[in-house]
């Protein structure tokens, strides 16, 4: 969430900086203003309303020591309707201000300063390429085509069990999945990144504090009779866990890793390019998740970018790395990166990790702030990354290492899967 400062202080600035978002924040910047100003004159009436009620009622019992008992009724019956005005312009600054924040939480991060120009896509900025290519066989299938040859994920399974986009996975395929959740855990742990366990349904105040609500609310699975949500990504619970905390400098960095399923609507997604593992409702995701002091979190994020960079590289994969173009942003990013490893046989990059910086976006709904060295309270700042999502390495792992003998498993896999080939 931005703050007052950061709407007020330079309101052409913010209107800038989010037109580069596709946001005409002009009208919502002025509402803004208009109802902070009301907030704040209703807060000095209150504030002068409690004064005079506070100095009425210490003349009270001035005047009944010193005999005047008419002024101290006269003084009595002030003070009632200080206490019932003071009341109703409690009620009304209550309003006002929830109407203000209501307001403010409609409006995305600013984006920083080097995010490319777009809308889409097609507009995001290539950083980095490495065209580490496999020759295939001639005629090389697909994932989907694959899975069912050697029988190691079942769609039609999963259809019948939960649904399109439930795919079950089996033998290999689903050792596959376990060997690729402890090899990142493991390559995550290593870097100084602290495993945890998060749970994988979350409260509404956890969904908010990290911007899913009420932005992807649609998006999200909820479980209606307790109002908890399916987590669509352990961003989630695992940067909640400081929400509503006050951490020292010497705390920093922070570092955590967590594994969790993560689960999507995806409504409205259809067509070739969700065909397969390249869009499920429901996947396997490792996540890293940093807590860093504001001078240095662009430093955090490169070396969040290298880490996954390292990650993907060991898996042999042809990628690269693109830079997110304001319309193709998140809700909560100042800047991102995109991980795409190409599918030999789809002929296509596909997806599989953003690492992102929200700088205090997220801080302050959150509420995570730390004391400076002169002992005043910050917002922190907040990044994360996919560490790595499984649907579409496993994708691009099955159909870049297929041979006439079977599925290639890349080296540093072999010691997690037990096997070298997918036969």
């Amino acid at each position: 969430m931005l703050t007052l400062q950061q709407l007020r202080g330079d309101k052409d600035a913010a209107v800038r900086k989010l037109a580069k978002k596709g946001v005409d924040a002009a009208p919502v910047i002025a509402k803004i203003e208009e109802l902070d100003d009301r907030r704040k004159s209703i807060q000095g009436e209150l504030d002068a309303c409690l004064a005079e009620q506070n100095k009425a009622a210490k003349e009270i019992g001035a005047l009944m020591a010193q005999g005047k008992r008419d002024e101290a009724e006269e003084r009595k019956h002030l003070v009632a309707d200080l206490k019932a005005r003071s009341a109703q312009l409690a009620a009304e600054h209550e309003a006002v201000a929830a109407e203000l924040q209501s307001q403010i939480v409609l409006l995305p991060n600013f984006p920083a300063e080097i995010v490319p120009e777009g809308k889409t896509a097609e507009d995001n900025l290539v950083v980095k390429i490495d065209e580490n290519y496999t020759k295939l066989p001639e005629n090389p299938l697909p994932h989907w085509e694959l899975a069912r040859k050697y029988d190691i994920i079942d769609f039609d399974l999963g259809v019948k069990l939960t649904g399109a986009g439930f795919p079950v996975y089996k033998g290999q395929g689903a050792k596959l999945q376990r060997a690729l959740i402890n090899y990142f855990l493991d390559f995550n742990t290593a870097a100084g990144y602290r495993e945890v366990e998060p749970p994988v349904m979350v409260n509404e105040a956890s969904g908010f504090g990290t911007g899913q609500l009420p932005d992807k609310e649609g998006q999200m699975y909820h479980a209606t009779v307790d109002n908890y949500y399916l987590v669509p990504t352990a961003e989630v619970p695992v940067t909640n866990i400081y929400r509503d905390c006050i951490l020292d400098e010497k705390d920093f960095p922070v570092k955590m890793t967590a594994y969790t399923p993560c689960f999507r609507r995806e409504a409205g997604s259809y067509g070739k390019d969700v065909r397969g593992l390249n869009r499920l409702h429901q996947f396997d995701k490792v996540e890293i998740v940093q807590l860093s002091l504001p001078n240095v979190s662009y430093d955090a994020l490169d070396g969040m970018v290298a880490h996954v960079e390292s990650l993907v590289r060991s898996l042999e994969l042809p990628y690269r790395i693109v830079r997110l173009c304001g319309g193709d942003m998140s809700f909560t990013s100042a800047l991102t990166y995109d991980f795409e490893v190409y599918s030999e046989a789809q002929k296509r990059w596909l997806e599989v990790s953003s690492v992102s910086n929200f700088e205090s976006f997220q801080a302050n709904r959150l509420k995570l702030r730390y004391r400076d060295a002169d002992k005043k309270i910050q917002l922190a700042h907040t990044l994360n990354g996919s560490s790595l999502a499984l649907p579409r390495i496993v994708a691009a792992l099955l159909e870049n290492n297929q041979t006439p003998e079977g599925i290639r498993i890349p080296k540093v896999l072999v010691p997690y899967t037990g096997f070298e080939m997918i036969k």
